[in-house]
């Protein structure tokens, strides 16, 4: 992590820059921390880096990041100054309340002695570390809250000064053109792979589905070899068939699934979900709503996270290109044992049982397979004309498939 401020019992006075430090010193410790924030392109780690960078910079012993969602509560919370220990034991990513949510509504700067004090001061877990003087700076572009900036703390104690505001104010605003071009990056990235996973699916459908077609031509020849008597010739005839076509159907789930976002690495799960349901909103006529009791800190397994996330982009495909509906829901929920994941439209419905379609049906077999490894459940429930309900419920932690695991599905299939 890049240092950016000078020692702790180096300050300043709220008239500006004294003798210790310097100007330049103060100088060099902003700009150090808005290159650590600007080289940045994943959101995530511009946020990070933000959040850190405004806990060294004004030396605060923590320092928080929140980023609204349509809801006004926190889509995101980011933090520093907080062991992995005191999260587990804070609980949930704070919900937008207390000063932290007038903050993100008022949009101005708050700066006080003693938050304990003030009267939005509410909702504080009671494992959440004590803090005392604080100053908050909302992250603005264009008019529209970004986000906001905490710390808390100064050192030995020591209320944050105007100079701590001018300078966190600075950072803020290199953090909202920061974060901005990261969004665009990060928007333009998804939509390019979104195409281009359309792109080779339809290609592939179209190629295998030509080379089974083939296979399928020649089953008539094979059976005039049974008919003659040929059963040896017809049975080596029939492998080679079975095995032409398991392969084609293996190579296409393979390059359709597989087509893995970098988005779900280096941001979680839940972004990642917020930002695929973005990207598909623009490409479709659909209201597409996600919601979630996670906010971020999920803390799941990698097989989990990519089993949870190939699901809802499966079902939310099949969902807006087959449905016709007017609105998909993906409902995400974390427990303490289990994850489970709703995927609603009010759409066409299915027509058929899906136990009933085999493993014909690419889409229905990848959640299943999916399902299957990582040890959960999948449950589809519809009607023509009703909508359809896709339920995946996993373990939240990894254990591979398990015998009572495997995937369960009732209600019609369409896709």
């Amino acid at each position: 992590m890049t240092t950016i401020s000078p020692s702790r019992s180096e300050r300043r006075d709220d008239s500006g820059c004294s003798a210790t430090p310097s100007c330049d010193q103060t100088l060099d410790a902003l700009s150090r921390a808005l290159l650590a924030v600007t080289e940045r392109t994943s959101t995530r780690e511009v946020l990070q880096m933000i959040v850190e960078s405004a806990r060294t910079l004004v030396q605060a012993d923590y320092a928080g990041l929140g980023v609204p969602d349509e809801y006004g509560t926190f889509a995101e919370f980011h933090a520093a100054g907080v062991s992995a220990d005191q999260w587990r034991a804070i609980g949930p990513t704070p919900r937008g309340h207390g000063l932290l949510g007038v903050m993100m509504r008022d949009s101005r700067v708050y700066r006080c002695a003693d938050v304990r004090t003030e009267p939005h001061f509410k909702g504080w877990p009671a494992a959440h570390p004590v803090i005392r003087s604080f100053l908050g700076v909302p992250i603005i572009d264009c008019g529209t809250t970004l986000g906001a900036i905490y710390v808390a703390n100064g050192p030995d104690g020591a209320e944050f000064t105007a100079e701590d505001e001018r300078l966190l104010g600075i950072l803020a605003a290199h953090a909202a053109i920061a974060l901005t071009r990261a969004r665009m990056f990060e928007r333009d990235r998804e939509l390019t792979l979104l195409e281009e996973r359309s792109r080779i699916a339809q290609d592939l459908h179209d190629a295998v589905a030509q080379k089974l077609f083939s296979l399928r031509l020649t089953i008539p020849a094979v059976e005039a070899l049974v008919a003659k008597g040929d059963h040896e010739r017809a049975r080596v005839e029939f492998a080679r068939m079975k095995e032409l076509a398991g392969g084609a159907l293996e190579e296409l789930r393979a390059v359709i699934t597989e087509l893995r976002p970098p988005a779900l690495r280096e941001d979680g799960l839940v972004p990642a979900l917020r930002k695929h349901v973005a990207v598909v909103s623009r490409l479709h006529p659909v209201d597409i709503r996600f919601t979630s009791n996670c906010d971020g800190r999920c803390a799941l397994p990698e097989d989990i996270e990519d089993a949870v996330f190939r699901v809802a982009q499966e079902a939310l495909h099949n969902a807006v290109r087959h449905a016709m509906p007017s609105v998909v829901t993906l409902d995400l929920r974390v427990d303490d044992d289990r994850v489970v994941l709703a995927v609603t439209d009010d759409g066409a419905g299915f027509t058929q049982d899906p136990s009933a379609m085999s493993g014909q049906h690419l889409g229905l077999a990848s959640m299943r397979s999916r399902a299957r490894r990582a040890g959960g459940r999948l449950r589809i429930d519809s009607a023509p004309g009703v909508g359809t309900t896709v339920r995946l419920e996993v373990p939240r932690e990894s254990g591979g498939a398990r015998e009572s695991g495997g995937a369960r599905e009732s209600g019609g299939a369409r896709e």
